[in-house]
């Protein structure tokens, strides 16, 4: 039960970390009337907060290694407190710094409940082995996934059943009924004695090939957070597709979920580095197919999902586990390191809803809106052109890391 157990608190996460980077920006926007360019602010100073909270979150699960139960409860009530109170109807003068009050306890609590998952792998392993670092990884994004999927249908589901406010007040007492059943059902895997590493360096991380592996993760993360920020906008209103932006979405994590144990056993054959080259073509060609699509062209579009997605499953698979497997070979400790690890990946979202919210608004586009043919066109360009281009720009990285036969 091992496994499955770090697969449901990995779906826990993945439940609470949709709503923060896809729906919010629909949400806030349409029910709380909050311009895209604040936003894009608002993610952008709470990300400034991580720059500091994210590595004392992994300092302090490293120097306390044997709270990983606190740990863990804590990080999944703070999720269960917090979703109801941000997806909560309100108006009046407040409804800025209310939200920012509770968006920094969601993230806090995220970013605890990740750090910790991704920081004790080699805890939560049978093994401190490459090949058990790697099947634990397919378990735990496979549970990522799951919850992806969860997230993206439960709004759609909750409308359909009559609930107000596009479904979203129901959506958020939901995932809290979700974050304590999962606290409590995983609590054993916490139990285990932790296997700690060396202290942490700046220059142990450069020894082991991780800084390397930090740089590509922030610059591999920026595609997908442009597109995640994007993708209700782009398929309501560039594609004027009304209603099967759920659907759509779910498609595109299933194709991630599925090709999870694709992309983990073809790693452990062909090794790490030519999974990726093999895999990031296919999110590239995404793009590419997403730029000339026609309004209304629904099976196009399902396409690029499909694509775009099952690399994104071995983005999700081999990045986290090459960096774990590093961390382990060099006797690292390893909580801090993915805490700096999480910041990168949170950071390229903030960055991504910084730069391309208010861009979209100074276009004039609004959301749900009869929009102009120049607002539309810069949708189009911040989805689908600079997400292809930033993309080539992590193949590039990929391609400059060692071989397989050199270490990381």
């Amino acid at each position: 039960m091992l496994y499955p157990r770090v697969s449901l608190y990995a779906l826990m996460l993945a439940a609470a970390g949709i709503p923060l980077y896809i729906h919010l920006p629909r949400f806030a926007s349409v029910e709380l009337g909050i311009g895209l360019g604040t936003i894009g602010t608002i993610l952008l100073v709470i990300r400034l907060i991580d720059l500091v909270q994210d590595p004392l979150i992994g300092w302090a699960i490293d120097r306390w290694p044997r709270a990983q139960a606190l740990f863990a409860t804590t990080a999944a009530v703070g999720l269960a407190i917090g979703f109801p109170m941000l997806f909560s109807p309100r108006s009046g003068p407040n409804v800025i710094p209310q939200l920012v009050a509770i968006l920094v306890l969601l993230f806090s609590a995220y970013s605890l409940g990740m750090i910790l998952l991704y920081g004790r792998s080699a805890t939560l392993a049978k093994e401190p082995t490459p090949k058990a670092l790697m099947t634990l990884a397919a378990f735990r994004e496979g549970g990522m996934l799951a919850g992806v999927i969860i997230a993206a249908i439960a709004p759609a589901v909750f409308i359909a059943l009559g609930y107000g406010a596009q479904g979203y007040p129901a959506f958020g007492q939901f995932l809290g009924v979700i974050a304590l059943i999962a606290a409590a059902i995983t609590l054993p895997i916490w139990r285990r004695t932790p296997i700690q590493g060396d202290g942490f360096s700046l220059a142990g991380l450069s020894q082991a090939g991780a800084l390397r592996l930090l740089a590509l993760a922030l610059v591999n993360s920026l595609p997908v957070a442009i597109t995640s920020t994007l993708f209700l906008f782009f398929v309501e209103d560039r594609l004027q597709l009304p209603g099967k932006a759920g659907p759509l979405l779910i498609l595109f994590f299933l194709s991630a979920g599925l090709s999870v144990p694709l992309w983990a056993r073809m790693s452990q054959r062909l090794g790490a580095k030519t999974t990726l080259v093999m895999a990031m073509p296919l999110a590239i060609l995404g793009f590419v197919g997403a730029a000339f699509l026609a309004p209304g062209n629904l099976v196009g579009f399902a396409l690029v999902c499909v694509a775009s997605g099952a690399a994104l499953g071995a983005d999700m698979v081999i990045l986290p586990a090459m960096f774990s497997v590093a961390l382990t070979k060099a006797g690292l400790k390893a909580s801090l390191a993915f805490g700096i690890w999480s910041f990168a990946g949170k950071l390229g979202l903030a960055l991504a809803a910084f730069a391309v919210l208010p861009m979209l608004e100074r276009s004039g586009f609004t959301p749900g809106a009869s929009n102009s043919a120049t607002a539309l066109h810069t949708l189009n360009i911040t989805y689908a052109v600079i997400p292809c281009i930033l993309k080539l720009g992590a193949l590039a990285l990929v391609l400059a890391l060692p071989r397989e036969d050199q270490p990381i």
